[in-house]
């Protein structure tokens, strides 16, 4: 079943959603919604050129990785003991949002438009998003964004100007979650590079459970 928001800053059970992950349709992208949403591993993706409105899924199959299972290749590992990468945490952003929708922006179902990156943006001044940086000689060469919740940390995209740039990134985070008691990275979406790295699929139960949610719905 796909529900349909109105005004009210609420969200239906998502174990009613459809069986693909769609949940409900309509409402806005504003701070207090986006938290309720991502309280309950609910989050909005929809191609703002084909939908008018604001498609929100929680699939029931979690993809994620747990920090202290990473998988760091050998050639990664190579890679980073060459001391060529610069990771910062929330250094710049916007940039690296930016950097994310010109990657995606043209592509069929392209979803990070500017309505998406004027609430994240809103969100990390509020103190609710965070990004890594990557950086090479100075300049920003690969990043990721996501949404902090509780001790988890709900991946939303990443991008790279060189190779593996964003496999650097990933690792930070995971190192960094890791140093201070995080629980999870959400994947969102499963892809054999995020598999490569040691994402793997849960129950929404146990999704629950590691960020530490009862599902009560209220605001």
């Amino acid at each position: 079943m796909i529900f349909r928001l109105n005004e009210e800053i609420a969200f239906p059970d998502p174990r009613l959603g459809d069986p693909d992950g769609l949940l409900a349709v309509g409402g806005d992208l504003s701070t207090e919604r986006l938290m309720l949403a991502y309280h309950y591993g609910i989050f909005p993706w929809y191609s703002f050129r084909d939908s008018k409105e604001i498609e929100w899924w929680c699939p029931m199959r979690r993809f994620v990785i747990f920090p202290k299972e990473i998988h760091i290749s050998h050639s990664m590992r190579t890679l980073l003991n060459k001391g060529e990468y610069k990771c910062t945490f929330g250094r710049d952003f916007e940039a690296v949002v930016r950097n994310c929708s010109r990657l995606r922006i043209e592509e069929e179902g392209g979803w990070l438009g500017e309505d998406m990156i004027r609430a994240y943006t809103e969100l990390h001044k509020q103190g609710f998003a965070e990004s890594v940086e990557v950086w090479k000689e100075g300049a920003l060469v690969g990043g990721l964004y996501g949404v902090l919740v509780g001790r988890a940390f709900i991946g939303e995209s990443m991008f790279s100007l060189v190779p593996s740039a964003s496999k650097v990134a990933l690792i930070f985070l995971a190192r960094l979650l890791e140093q201070n008691g995080g629980t999870l990275i959400d994947c969102q979406l499963e892809t054999p590079h995020l598999r490569s790295m040691g994402g793997r699929f849960i129950s929404y139960d146990e999704y629950l459970e590691q960020i530490g949610t009862s599902l009560s719905l209220e605001k």
